[in-house]
């Protein structure tokens, strides 16, 4: 596949086949992606790629949390609420897939059916979680950095005929995908 073909087809999958995917293509994507550019060559990003029942318990817990109201402990900050265009693109997403997915504005039902699907990776049947040394927070590169790699990654994974996502939901109970993913103390939690 050409380099513009990947660029302009991507999308951003939220439903996947329960197949399971060979761990050497999600290694030879996991190495595309390490060839993304980073500050100063320092490449503070780590990979924990997840199948089967850690995963599923991720989903669980972070299921089970949500559903009890427990508030969202993400480590890595998000900032402020979005306004002005940039609520606008989340509302209009928003509205693109209730739409295709003939989810009606008032089914408040299938409305949380869907918001619970992102904290369970939209069910696909691999995660990768991205994070970075802890003694890196508050680098204004590192993020940035993390975002080349996030993208690098999904670019990657479309390349070889694999649909993803760049997804925060998963990530917000960080204390479930840190326990069950096996995550250490000294790495920060940034993307899924």
């Amino acid at each position: 596949m050409e380099f513009d073909d990947v660029i302009m087809g991507r999308r951003s999958i939220r439903g996947y086949k329960p197949d399971p995917v060979p761990m050497a293509l999600i290694k030879e994507i996991l190495a595309l992606a390490m060839r993304a550019p980073s500050s100063m060559n320092t490449q503070p990003w780590n990979f924990t790629v997840l199948t089967g029942e850690p995963l599923d318990r991720i989903r669980q817990g972070n299921t089970e949390r949500n559903m009890a109201g427990i508030p969202h402990s993400r480590e890595f900050r998000t900032g402020e609420a979005f306004a002005g265009v940039h609520r606008d693109r989340q509302v209009g997403v928003a509205k693109q897939l209730f739409s295709a997915m003939g989810i009606a504005r008032d089914d408040t039902a299938m409305r949380q059916d869907w918001v619970l699907r992102g904290f369970r990776q939209f069910d696909a049947p691999v995660c990768v979680i991205v994070t970075y040394d802890r003694v890196l927070d508050g680098s204004d590169d590192t993020p940035f950095d993390c975002g080349a790699v996030a993208t690098a990654l999904v670019n990657a994974a479309w390349s070889r005929g694999l649909g993803a996502v760049i997804n925060s939901q998963g990530i917000m109970q960080s204390p479930v995908v840190r326990e069950h993913a096996g995550i250490a103390d000294d790495q920060v939690i940034m993307k899924s």
